[in-house]
């Protein structure tokens, strides 16, 4: 079967899961992208130059979701036909935090709602993220004065269904490093540096134990997008001899040696549909150190959420009460569990699917 795969933000997250799809898939997958810039353009124009790029007929379209599939259904009905269409969505504008410098309201929720009205059929990456989209869809419709379009949703929800995300894991394997027993414990934080991810939460817990007189030291990498939050030059100014790393790792080998050694990882967002990043650390043995919210209690074995989620405002105690060996955990479980989501368990998956779909047509 050959694919189209349309990925209009290529970078990143989305450019990894594209390129892991392709690369693991028995299916025959024609990459079609766009740069990851303008993301407001992409959502809008993309559909526009995928109309234009695709110039062939495959046997399924599979489009990430920062597109307008409505637009690109109707400016290609000609050329593809009945050919099905299946919807993935890393994340949708309809509960993406908008910053101070956006205001755009419902514009770019709706053009999620509209191709998902368009796909044959819809895949989200975890179950927060299915939950969420429909919870966030009633308040979206109701917005607007009249015919609501109400029962639309349910036409949505019918064709919707959980795909998680793939990952490469196991290319973590040739760079693993035994961790130093007679160092301090390593705690990660290995998020996008921006406001969603919330790093003044992690650098307040980080000092708050430091004056504590509990022993550890940080690790903070991830994409930097502007200047250095002010949170992590407060900690560069409070702890600068517990800091091991402070900044982008661009070779894979070094990230992957510091997932290794170290013994903890910590998020603190507010905004996350799946959890790469929580994911490879604990394949790496990372305990993680998560708020009970988004998708990460359905990441965890339920034997360990009760250890490794904390509530409002206490990651400090939940911290605490692993520094100092209160909450011995047993990680091989949990780690059995986040290997289901490498590509060479999830390709095949992905393959079953979208090929019963395209049959199904």
């Amino acid at each position: 079967m050959r694919i189209a795969l349309l990925e209009s933000y290529y970078g990143g997250s989305h450019k990894a899961w594209a390129d892991g799809y392709k690369r693991f898939s028995a299916q025959d997958i024609d990459l079609v992208t766009l740069p990851a810039q303008f993301w407001k353009w992409r959502m809008q124009g993309a559909a526009i130059s995928f109309a234009r790029l695709l110039d062939s007929k495959p046997d399924l379209i599979l489009a990430s979701g920062m597109i307008d599939l409505s637009i690109f259904r109707a400016l290609t009905y000609r050329h593809l036909g009945d050919v099905p269409t299946a919807l993935y969505f890393h994340e949708n504008q309809l509960s993406y935090p908008q910053n101070r410098r956006q205001g755009h309201g419902w514009r770019y929720g709706f053009i999620n709602y509209a191709s998902a009205l368009t796909a044959d059929r819809i895949y989200f990456n975890s179950p927060f993220h299915l939950r969420d989209f429909m919870e966030q869809l009633p308040r979206m419709l109701k917005h607007f004065a009249d015919y609501n379009e109400l029962d639309s949703i349910e036409s949505i929800r019918a064709k919707s269904q959980v795909l998680p995300l793939g990952i490469d894991l196991r290319r973590f394997d040739q760079f693993q490093v035994q961790p130093r027993r007679d160092s301090p414990p390593l705690i990660v934080w290995n998020h996008r540096w921006e406001e969603d991810k919330d790093p003044a939460a992690f650098v307040r817990s980080a000092l708050q134990l430091a004056d504590e007189g509990l022993d550890f030291r940080v690790a903070i990498t991830g994409e930097s997008f502007g200047d250095m939050p002010a949170a992590f030059q407060r900690l560069q100014t409070g702890l600068p001899d517990r800091i091991e790393q402070l900044g982008y790792l661009g070779s894979f080998a070094d990230y992957a040696e510091l997932l290794w050694r170290a013994d903890y990882v910590v998020s603190t967002a507010w905004q996350e549909f799946f959890g790469v990043a929580i994911c490879e650390a604990i394949y790496c043995n990372c305990i993680p150190i998560l708020p009970d919210r988004l998708n990460y209690p359905d990441l965890l074995t339920e034997e360990l959420r009760g250890k490794c989620l904390y509530t409002r405002d206490r990651l400090s105690a939940q911290l605490r009460c692993h520094l100092r060996g209160d909450l011995p955990v047993d990680l091989n479980p949990l780690r059995a569990k986040i290997a289901e989501f490498d590509w060479r368990v999830m390709a095949p998956q992905y393959d079953a699917e979208l090929l019963a779909l395209a049959n199904r047509h």
